[in-house]
């Protein structure tokens, strides 16, 4: 099974609100994920909230891909010591 993290859309329309999930690859964007990680909101300042970071680092040690987007959301955001994103 092929693990990602990618964004979820979960916003109305007009309103665009993403989840950070963990998801099969062959899932479809929107499905059932096995965990969610953070949120997304775009329109929010600050935009990336609530992300858990030690969570994130478990699920790429155990080989999960991380997605263009996600990857360069997490490198702007606030992270604590230690923790990176590769």
């Amino acid at each position: 099974m092929a693990v990602r993290i990618r964004l979820a859309r979960v916003g109305r329309r007009h309103t665009p609100q993403y989840r950070i999930v963990v998801t099969d690859s062959r899932e479809a964007r929107s499905g059932k994920p096995l965990e969610v990680l953070g949120a997304y909101s775009p329109l929010a300042e600050p935009p990336l909230e609530a992300v858990k970071w030690d969570r994130v680092e478990y699920w790429i040690s155990r080989g999960a891909q991380v997605s263009d987007k996600v990857r360069a959301l997490l490198k702007k955001a606030k992270k604590p010591e230690g923790a990176e994103v590769q």
